[in-house]
């Protein structure tokens, strides 16, 4: 009943001692606490969130009202505590079950939640499906102690929706599955060249026609298949309130993105006064309709400036993040060194090359965001040609990005495509569907390390935390999502939470047998995971062609 993921600092029991990640434990108590209808659940200030929360979840699975009191006293010894402990961090939680009941204590009403997701688990994977299955069965928690914290404060998932979009249903339910497994930052990458995803009131267009696209390659950009229909949609404004505020009730931070001046497209054919039109036709383009590097970027010029700061200002408007993240990655130079405009606007601003264009478009939008009391955060080719003090990056070209920024005095994000792009492949076995880049099985997942070794502890304080990410090219359903996704997912997560220890000493023979356990739970969760045996038959994608890159990946 203690196969946690991830795994928690400190767990102590009667009978046995429990290694966990680095944590050793000593025995207290003994027994377990029944859940029954009589139980009762009091949460105090703070903690009502949860408290509704962990009610509701409980109530949906087990049939068991769990009827709210006001004291923990007043709950009995099968009753459940919600209680804030200014002792503790805002993050770190204590779940008790003892002779008393079982009390969860938290240093901010985040800790609390993140102990009432342990408890879940504790109950057994039957304790995550939406309705009681029907038959008696008894809902314990053994007698225990949990002291527990995150690593890292950013435990992040990136979930890219303008290349395939997943409708509003989908996003809620990738929520809930990031806080199952206590990840706390979402990052919705909502625009790119095959589509914009975000309702824009003062430019309708971006939605009207950049969001959707005629047909949409099959596979790998080299691949000859096509799928010969529409595809498109978009949030509304309403849609990302909800979609805002049900993350939030989950202690989950989410951080739009909206690519500049690259991967642009999409926005291009929409207002084609965007792009760079003393080079190409720009009124003739249309929402990309296949994958890779796109040459038609935004121009430099002072309409896309204020066009962008308007989009900015509904941004801001519907996500109270302190980070928005602006992209910045992979906008080729070639049509700014053939405009005339660009090169004008080289020469008045006094810059050297088409280099430092780019990171002067980055830094003002730098500076508009700061003079907003918000953050920038882009992808790690903003560090070229200069990236101004508060901005952060987010490290995916590998480790270095991220070193130099550290070493700056930037935040980081760590996110090396070598290591945490979930959309490469799990194995190279010739069933795995579309197989992309470098194999990550799950060990390799679970023995990644987001903080360099060549840091110092004070430019690894810079090292906000990690992210996987889930690029969605070849992935057109939340199946296909869900299995690039999960198990491996599971593994990041833990790495994310836990303090482990070095990669090569980390214990991934007790990790697969947790897993044991957990695997039950995306099952009754419904999550399409790619099983420790290879794919299903209906998983895979035969005559697809793919991008497999042969080898080990570089590591830094």
């Amino acid at each position: 009943m203690t196969d946690l993921i991830p795994a928690p600092r400190d767990i102590a029991t009667t009978t046995v001692t429990v290694t966990a990640a680095t944590a050793t434990a000593t025995a207290t108590g003994s027994g377990e606490v029944r859940l029954t209808a009589r139980s009762r659940l009091s949460a105090g200030t703070g903690t009502e969130g949860t408290g509704h929360w962990l009610r509701t979840a409980l109530w949906q699975a087990t049939g068991l009202p769990l009827h709210e009191v006001r004291e923990r006293d007043d709950a009995g010894g099968d009753g459940i505590g919600l209680r804030l402990d200014p002792e503790l961090g805002p993050e770190e939680y204590r779940l008790v079950s003892d002779l008393s009941g079982i009390l969860i204590e938290g240093g901010g009403p985040a800790g609390v939640f993140w102990g009432a997701q342990t408890l879940r688990q504790l109950l057994g994977p039957d304790a995550y499906r939406r309705a009681p299955l029907g038959r008696d069965r008894v809902w314990a928690v053994p007698h225990l102690t949990i002291e527990d914290a995150p690593r890292f404060r950013w435990r992040g998932l990136m979930l890219d929706v303008a290349r395939h979009f997943m409708p509003k249903e989908g996003v809620l339910r990738y929520l809930d599955l990031m806080a199952a497994h206590k990840l706390n930052v979402f990052h919705f990458h909502l625009t790119d060249d095959q589509g914009w995803r975000v309702e824009i009131e003062r430019h309708p267009r971006l939605t009207e026609i950049g969001s959707w696209r005629a047909r949409t390659k099959t596979g790998h950009r080299a691949s000859p298949l096509w799928e010969e229909k529409p595809h498109g949609g978009y949030y509304t404004r309403d849609d990302i309130r909800e979609i805002v505020a049900y993350a939030a009730e989950r202690h989950i931070t989410v951080v739009p993105e909206i690519d500049v001046p690259g991967h642009s497209q999409a926005a291009i054919a929409a207002y084609p006064e965007l792009g760079n039109t003393d080079v190409i036709a720009t009124d003739s383009l249309s929402v990309w309709d296949t994958w890779g590097i796109n040459p038609n970027v935004l121009a430099p010029t002072d309409n896309t400036l204020r066009f962008y700061e308007g989009v900015f200002e509904e941004v801001l408007e519907l996500f109270p993040s302190e980070f928005v993240h602006i992209g910045g990655d992979e906008c080729p130079k070639d049509q700014w060194r053939r405009s005339a405009t660009a090169q004008a606007r080289i020469r008045e601003l006094g810059l050297a090359d088409e280099d430092e264009l780019q990171s002067w478009f980055i830094g003002h939008f730098d500076a508009w965001l700061s003079a907003r009391g918000r953050r920038l955060i882009g992808w790690d080719e903003i560090l070229e040609g200069g990236l101004a003090k508060g901005a952060a990056v987010s490290s995916w070209r590998g480790y270095a990005g991220g070193i130099a920024a550290a070493r700056a005095g930037h935040d980081v994000v760590m996110c090396p495509e070598q290591q945490v792009y979930l959309d490469h492949r799990q194995d190279p076995g010739p069933d795995e569907p579309v197989p992309i880049g470098w194999v990550r099985s799950l060990e390799d997942v679970y023995r990644f390390e987001p903080v360099p070794p060549e840091l110092t502890s004070e430019e690894a304080r810079h090292v906000l935390g990690t992210q996987a990410n889930l690029w969605t090219e070849v992935m057109e359903d939340h199946a296909r999502v869900d299995y690039q996704a999960f198990p491996r997912l599971a593994a990041f997560a833990e790495v994310a939470w836990s303090a482990l220890p070095a990669p090569e000493e980390r214990d991934f023979a007790g990790f697969e047998h947790r897993m044991t356990a957990h695997y039950r739970r995306l099952d009754a969760l419904g999550v399409a995971y790619r099983p420790p045996a290879g794919p299903l038959p209906w998983q895979q994608r035969p005559g697809v062609l793919g991008r497999p890159i042969d080898g080990p990946p570089p590591h830094r």
